[in-house]
Formats: structure tokens, sequence, C-alpha cells
């Protein structure tokens, strides 16, 4: 500590001391100055648990006020003043950081929130996904049903074509038959032909019957070979050969010249009326 003692004359006591101003004013610099640089390291993050701030180094002056000047005769005795302290400066504390703990809590919230924001996003695709796999399936259950139905559709056509085209065979083949029917008919139709006598004998036992005559027809016409064909009577044989013999046929002509019929059959029917 350092102590400074300012004395007034009694001749000159409304006067001021230069130097004693000056020595107070360079003490009150100084305490400035530290105060300073204790408010300084304070604003720049220095705290109490770092780094003990260090001791305030405090002037104390002691201020001396002399009487006047006593008269020749007498010395008055000199006045002391009890020395005066000064204030000590004051410390601001310094400044608490702000607790951590409420920022990470925001930031685990805001994680929390963009995990949360995630999840649904992805719960969102996964339903539009099913969503589109299920129309892909009802889709191609559609066309699979289409495809299905364009085959019946195909078969039942392929079919109808298949019977109409039998029908048209089968038509085509009756057709070609009757022609066929027809130009044999025409090419061997009969010229005349005279029914047989009935024999008396069956006529008067009442004698009922019929008796087919197979054989064939000549180039010329005429009938050959004739043979009785199944159960015939017998009193109905020779009559019915007899008037087979007599029959006549227009011969049949192939590629321009007459050739024989094989097979040509005639039924003769007796009955009495």
């Amino acid at each position: 500590m350092t102590g400074m003692t300012l004395e007034l004359e009694s001749s000159r006591s409304s006067a001021i001391d230069w130097n004693a101003l000056r020595s107070n004013g360079l003490a009150a610099a100084i305490a400035l100055a530290l105060h300073g640089v204790v408010l300084g390291g304070l604003m720049l993050g220095w705290t109490s648990q770092e780094k003990p701030p260090e001791p305030v180094r405090t002037m104390t002056t002691q201020l001396f006020i002399l009487p006047p000047e006593p008269a020749p005769v007498m010395a008055a005795p000199v006045a002391v003043m009890e020395p005066v302290e000064a204030p000590e400066p004051e410390v601001k504390p310094a400044p608490v950081a702000k607790p951590v703990e409420p920022q990470v809590d925001t930031q685990r919230q805001a994680r929390q929130l963009e995990q949360a924001a995630l999840a649904r996003k992805r719960v969102e695709e996964q339903k539009r996904e099913r969503e589109a796999e299920q129309r892909q399936h009802v889709r191609d259950l559609e066309q699979q049903r289409q495809q299905e139905q364009q085959r019946v559709a195909q078969q039942q056509a392929e079919q109808q074509r298949q019977a109409e085209q039998a029908r048209q065979t089968a038509e085509r083949n009756r057709l070609t038959q009757q022609q066929a029917a027809a130009a044999d008919s025409s090419q061997y139709q009969p010229l005349s032909k005279e029914a047989p006598d009935y024999p008396q004998r069956a006529l008067d036992k009442g004698i009922e019957g019929d008796c087919t005559v197979v054989y064939d027809v000549s180039p010329q016409g005429r009938v050959v070979n004739p043979q009785v064909l199944g159960a015939c009577h017998p009193m109905f044989i020779r009559p019915s050969m007899a008037a087979a013999e007599t029959f006549r046929y227009q011969p049949r002509v192939v590629e321009g010249r007459a050739v024989m019929v094989s097979g040509v059959k005639n039924t003769f029917h007796y009955r009495i009326k």
C-alpha cells in the first residue's frame, strides 16, 4: 500500500497542491487500469473455476489537513487525520455459462422429429408401393381374364369354323353322292321293266312275299347273271328271275365308252289284292 500526505499551509489554505493531485491521479489511473483488465478478462470468458481472479490492488491514501499557521508566539499542534480507506472496487460476477442441456434437448427433439418424419415418409412410400402392387395385380388379373376370354372365344370360333367346314364338307359329299347317284341312275336307267307273273299255286294258297334279285347290266343294257338275294319264297324265285331277264337299261358311259354296271338290285313285291 502506498500512502500520500497532503499538507496545507495556513497561508495558502485555499490553494491546490498540484503534486499531490498528480500523485493521486496516477494512483487512480492505475486503479482504473486494473479494473479495466479485470473487466476485460471477465468479458473474454474468464471464469472463477478456470482461473481465480487476481487480488485487486487497493491503494489507500491518507489525507492530512494542516491547521492554519499559528501565531508566531505559539505553535499549534499539527492535526493528524485518520487514514481513510478507499472503497474496494466493485467486482462484477463472472458470467455464468448457459447450461448446454436445453440445447442438447432441442437437438434431440429435432432429431426425433426428423426420424419421425422419415418414418412417416417410409410408411407412406410402403403404402403407395402396396397400393401400386395391388393395382398391378388387379390389372394382371384383368389382363389374364381378357386373355382367357379371348382364348375361349378363339376356341369357340375355331370349333364353329371346324363345324362349318365339316358341315360344308358333308354337304359337298352329299351333293357329290347325289350327283354320282343321279349320274349312275341316269346312265343305267331302265328302259323297260315288266312285272312278273303271280304264281297260281301261291295265289291259290294266299301266299305273299318279297323277292330281291341282284344282277349286272351289260354295256348293251341287258341283264346278266341274275341271282336271288336273301330270303325268298321258292314259289317266287322262277318268276322273279324271268322278269329280271326281260329288263332293259340305258348303258353306263364312262369317257365315251359304255361299261358294265355290277350289283344292280331289284325287289319284286308279291301281294294279293
